[in-house]
């Protein structure tokens, strides 16, 4: 028979299997949008930066702003990260109006130009204001089931005819993605 720990962990595994696939990565919905790797962390903080002095807050809201809502740190990585760039000598840091706010040295600057953060490519994006596949995926899910919940008989025979043009369109580029690798 199987303990309670032991029933609670492989449902746990379960979820956790299926958040790693399928529609579920395609539509998920987390705080804060993608996730950002340590390293780009760092290079953001230090070109935020370079605008002016800032407190962690600010830093927060100013990376959100400049990836249009597409990606807003977590103060969990934010702050220490900080902390680290401070102690490495690419910040400084004073109180100000009770808050603490960073700047950046001539050696974080120098960091910060070494990596520049140009076209949202270190978010893994060109940067351009067209929506992402994923996110136009989402947006087509929502209206076909506003059709399917409110709309008439004849709406919703020409959202599927719709949907499986769309299907059939999609799966086209990829057949010709494959014939033009072949050759």
């Amino acid at each position: 028979m199987h303990t309670t720990t032991e029933r609670r962990h492989r449902w746990r595994n379960h979820h956790g299997d299926h958040e790693r696939s399928g529609l579920h990565r395609l539509f998920q919905h987390g705080r804060g949008g993608r996730s950002v790797r340590r390293g780009n962390v760092r290079v953001a903080i230090l070109s935020v930066l370079q605008a002016g002095p800032m407190h962690g807050y600010q830093v927060i809201t100013e990376l959100e702003t400049r990836t249009q809502g597409r990606w807003r740190p977590s103060a969990g990585s934010v702050y220490p990260t900080l902390q680290l760039l401070e102690d490495e000598g690419l910040l400084t840091s004073d109180e100000r109006d009770g808050r603490r706010t960073y700047s950046v040295t001539d050696e974080g600057r120098a960091s910060a130009d070494e990596h520049p953060l140009t076209g949202d490519r270190w978010l893994g994006t060109d940067g351009a204001s067209e929506p992402d596949v994923p996110r136009l995926a989402r947006s087509l899910v929502s209206a076909a089931t506003q059709v399917m919940r409110i709309g008439t008989p004849e709406a919703n025979t020409a959202a599927r005819e719709i949907l499986i043009d769309a299907r059939k369109r999609l799966y086209k580029l990829l057949a010709e993605d494959d014939a033009g690798s072949a050759s």
